[in-house]
């Protein structure tokens, strides 16, 4: 007997609660689920716990927040125990974080690795979610957790020709557990969004020949990352709380804070000095620490952001290169702002070249190379940096359905419709803490695991066995959610915060855009009117 049939053989397993991913929120959810006494356990696609951190190994991957503002903070233990080596910490530092926290506090056993969750379907009778996998396992859950991240569904392009490749080829993430070797090779990168800014750099320094394929310029920044020193690493644990506090207070939970002055009441001198100084400064400065209103007023953004085309040219040495790197076609700040150490340097190596892909398209992927509609490029290696069906893309590729047997792909045909975020009508628990908050992740992760932990508990204390959004709350949310986008310069723009580089998703902007302070007094103001918006049952 094979290994799926003596899986569908087994019992199904009997939970409190299944939470599906092995990231930043679904430790933390576990975390928080199993100090409540509950048998609560995570399925993970993945051979180890990490999420994004695990799948997205590619060379150059790291924080574009600093690391000691996504850390944990629940634990102060946890705090002083653990050492960031740099103030924007890589991929293998990151994941080994997220395992150092599964062993401290006894997670592991609790965790069930290359479970990829396949189908899930709510009994409507009992009350339960039944859940299969990919390998034939099955549990029986009351409550069913989405924590399957922002990140998650790899996006691969739609491009004739993509098998018929007789190169090694990938995406970005799923990158080889073991090391690839580059050298002396033809290497095509596909795609310029921020894996890409980041890969590209080290990918230019191994290989014998590297051609980029861009299709959209970006606004990438430098991140002015270093290591951190011991007396550092000192004061960084003295101030948790304070860096928390900030966190706190901010629109995206990030460290920066948006300078509350109109651009042009500021002096174009004054303005000017302002935009050097913020540039030289690490991280998302460039981004939330400018003027507010670049996010609001397209005047005030472009000027800011030729300020950024001139730096992007500075450090370009052809010219006709330069101005293909210069974006054009979408305000600052509307796309994600990648961070990046080198990349703009990387067109300056004689190995490197940059192929306009908008004005000549990739017609098709051949046996030995890509073939746009003005020339054929040989390579041995290609790499797709192609992105992801954000938030949504995940949690539909499941077979998930609710109490009336519709599936959360159909319930979401026209976007994403939620209440609070965090449950969608029709789904009776089920929580979907993916991420869809504007928000610096670990610190919105944090505080919607609370909420859940916090709403479980008060549902057992009252003998509850149901919980779901009703259908009117979902509506209001969803208006008030839309409406907070109005004059956003977000929206102006196709980029995957809108899902619109995925062919054929709805066109709508997938976060809430409030901000994390004002998300995190709606839901707890829902919690203190006692769930207001949910219908209960026993």
């Amino acid at each position: 007997m094979n290994a799926v049939a003596d899986n569908r053989a087994q019992a199904p397993e009997e939970l409190d609660a299944l939470i599906i991913g092995a990231g930043v929120s679904g430790l933390y959810q576990l975390y928080c689920l199993r100090r409540l006494g509950l048998q609560a356990v995570i399925y993970e696609a993945g051979g180890g716990v990490g999420g994004t951190w695990y799948w997205n190994r590619y060379p150059g991957a790291r924080f574009d927040s600093e690391s000691y503002s996504y850390i944990y903070s629940f634990s102060r233990e946890l705090l002083e125990e653990w050492d960031w080596s740099e103030h924007y910490s890589a991929q293998p530092e990151n994941e080994r974080y997220l395992n150092f926290v599964a062993d401290r506090f006894e997670l592991r056993p609790h965790i069930r690795c290359n479970a990829r969750v396949q189908s899930a379907r709510f009994d409507d009778d009992a009350n339960r979610w039944r859940i299969e996998t990919a390998d034939g396992r099955c549990a029986q859950a009351r409550f069913l957790i989405s924590a399957v991240g922002i990140l998650s569904a790899h996006h691969m392009p739609d491009i004739p020709g993509i098998e018929d490749f007789a190169g090694q080829s990938f995406h970005t993430a799923r990158w080889p557990h073991e090391p690839v070797d580059f050298s002396g090779k033809r290497v095509g990168v596909i795609g310029t969004g921020a894996t890409a800014i980041q890969l590209i750099p080290h990918v230019a320094e191994q290989c014998g020949e590297l051609t980029v394929f861009q299709r959209t310029a970006n606004y990438a920044c430098p991140l002015r990352n270093s290591t951190i020193t011991p007396a550092e690493q000192r004061q960084i644990k003295d101030d948790y709380e304070a860096v928390f506090a900030r966190c706190r207070r901010t629109f995206a939970a990030f460290m920066q804070e948006f300078d509350p002055r109109r651009t042009f009441d500021v002096p174009p001198a004054e303005r000017r000095a302002f935009y050097e100084a913020i540039w030289s400064q690490p991280g998302f400065t460039k981004w939330f620490g400018a003027f507010h209103d670049i996010m609001t007023d397209p005047a005030a953004n472009e000027e800011y952001a030729e300020f950024v085309r001139e730096k992007i040219r500075e450090r370009v040495h052809d010219p006709v290169t330069a101005e293909l790197l210069v974006p054009r076609d979408h305000p600052f700040g509307a796309k994600r702002i990648p961070l990046e150490t080198g990349y703009y340097e990387t067109f300056n190596r004689p190995n490197v070249r940059l192929v306009d892909v908008k004005s000549a398209p990739i017609e098709r992927v051949t046996a030995n190379g890509v073939q746009t509609t003005a020339a054929h490029y040989d390579l041995d290696v290609i790499i797709y940096a192609t992105g992801f069906d954000a938030i949504t893309g995940e949690l539909t590729r499941m077979d998930i359905r609710g109490a009336d047997g519709r599936s959360i792909a159909d319930a979401w045909a026209d976007g994403p419709q939620t209440y609070l975020t965090l449950q969608t009508a029709g789904f009776p628990n089920l929580f979907i803490i993916n991420g869809a908050v504007f928000c610096n992740f670990t610190r919105c992760a944090e505080v919607v695991a609370e909420w859940v932990r916090d709403c479980v508990a008060w549902m057992g204390a009252r003998g509850y066995a149901r919980i779901e959004a009703s259908p009117a709350a979902e509506l209001a949310w969803t208006e008030h959610a839309e409406k907070l986008t109005e004059g956003m310069l977000f929206t102006k723009t196709d980029s995957w915060f809108m899902g619109s580089n995925v062919k054929g998703k709805k066109r709508t902007f997938l976060f809430y855009a409030g901000g994390a302070p004002a998300f995190r007094e709606k839901i707890a103001e829902v919690a203190a009117r006692g769930y207001e918006g949910f219908e209960f049952g026993r």
